[in-house]
């Protein structure tokens, strides 16, 4: 193969890669993403490590994440279904406003010489409730913001501005803690929602494929689960990523007590390898967005591997080996979760966006006030090794109940994208019923 040939190879799978930034809406919404997630890992990794190093206690810290994260469990099905009734953009500008006032009173509290504990989760549980309307939202409105058959690439790039923040946004989070302390990781991700903002504002609304708004009707709560519930190539990867996202997914629980109390590593210690899950994050995103086609197999295989990365991740005897362990598994893990989001979204209806990216938002982190008390207890007593161990399982026993409940199905006329293989096919640009997309 010649020079030129490689060139006109990388330039078209470059290409490929990156199609939707071929969209001015979606290039203006994913530069304000990227500056503004990377401030809230600031606030996600200064809260984690406030409270551990408030209390050096595991069931502490899950209890600060189970309060992140509870209003998605509780109020998650609402807040889509008011995604659904709503201007997404004019919503996601709302949510984006009372999210920064929240990280502003978690700095004012942080820059106190001793926080109450009690006033750190209140505040959490405030920013879990903003969480719940912008999880449902943000991800449905990335449907709007491109073409049809672009959709799998938004949803893949999206996630993969996710996880380039995870890589910046612990290390800068540990540099802050160790240099001028806890509150400066609050007050920067406040100031970082100007960006998110900006870009929310400069959007064309005139450009979106926005989807029909819902009108208020009774049982549209039920509605939604139902149609989850009848439709495999939704139903079935939102099972699989509940059972994970109760006993595998809780990485900012177990990850700091694996540093922490099994290699006897500092602050530093975990941002740095939290930064390089983070790398494997970003790769697995990116690799997720080259793939055309989203299947279930696609699903089940990528949890299974997670699994695998989960066991060797516990088996590490030294913090040197923990650091490609932990790429794998970020690579394994964000590779199936992209997966699961991609084809349940472009599985799904327009006017069932916001419902049913609810429902994902329940299991992936509504889920984790189960599962962050719990793992945190098991790390505390049986050591944090034991919490990756769960994990794993976990994993293998939802990728066996997917392949499972995929042969037990019955293939169906095609509907949605989805076809009698259950394989959405983005390139033909089916996963819509119209061009209203949503």
């Amino acid at each position: 193969m010649t020079l030129t040939e490689t060139r006109a190879r990388v330039a078209a799978g470059s290409r490929a890669t990156f199609r939707s930034f071929e969209t001015r809406n979606f290039r203006v919404y994913f530069a304000g993403q990227a500056v503004s997630q990377t401030g809230n890992w600031l606030t996600r990794i200064g809260q984690t490590l406030l409270v551990l190093h408030l209390t050096g206690d595991g069931f502490a810290v899950g209890i600060v994440t189970a309060c992140e994260f509870l209003p998605m469990l509780l109020f998650g099905a609402w807040a889509g279904l008011i995604a659904d009734r709503s201007d997404k953009r004019r919503l996601l500008i709302i949510v984006q406003i009372l999210a920064m006032l929240q990280s502003f009173a978690m700095a004012a509290l942080a820059f106190m010489d001793r926080p109450p504990l009690a006033a750190i989760y209140a505040i959490a549980l405030v920013g879990g409730c903003v969480f719940a309307f912008d999880f449902p939202t943000r991800r449905a409105f990335v449907v709007e913001l491109v073409a049809e058959k672009d959709v799998t690439n938004a949803i893949s790039l999206n996630t993969a501005v996710m996880n380039l923040a995870r890589v910046v946004g612990p290390a800068l989070a540990g540099l802050l803690i160790a240099t001028v302390g806890y509150a400066w990781c609050f007050t920067l991700d406040a100031f970082t929602y100007v960006a998110v903002l900006a870009g929310l504002f400069l959007i064309d609304p005139r450009q979106l494929r926005a989807a029909p708004i819902t009108a208020k009707a009774k049982g549209q709560l039920r509605a939604g689960l139902r149609y989850a519930r009848s439709v495999p190539n939704v139903w079935i990867p939102l099972v699989v990523v509940a059972i994970v996202g109760v006993l595998a997914y809780n990485f900012q629980v177990v990850v700091p007590l694996v540093v922490t109390h099994s290699y006897g590593g500092s602050v530093a210690t975990f941002t740095l390898l939290f930064s390089v899950f983070s790398v494997g994050s970003l790769i697995g995103a990116l690799a997720a967005a080259r793939r055309r086609t989203v299947g279930i197999p696609t699903v089940v295989g990528t949890c299974a591997a997670f699994a695998a990365s989960m066991f060797v991740f516990a088996a590490v005897p030294s913090i040197g080996w923990a650091f490609p362990a932990i790429l794998i598994v970020g690579w394994a893990s964000t590779f199936f979760m992209t997966a699961a989001t991609a084809i349940v979204q472009i599985s799904s209806a327009p006017v069932m966006q916001g419902r049913v990216s609810s429902l994902q938002g329940i299991v992936i982190v509504g889920s984790t006030p189960i599962g962050a008390p719990l793992l945190g207890f098991i790390c505390d007593r049986y050591g944090a090794r034991a919490g990756l161990l769960v994990g794993g399982i976990a994993a293998l026993v939802a990728a066996g109940w997917g392949w499972t409940a995929n042969r037990n199905t019955r293939p169906a006329p095609a509907r949605h994208g989805t076809t009698a293989s259950n394989v959405a096919s983005v390139d033909q640009g089916a996963a819509f019923g119209s061009s209203a997309g949503g």
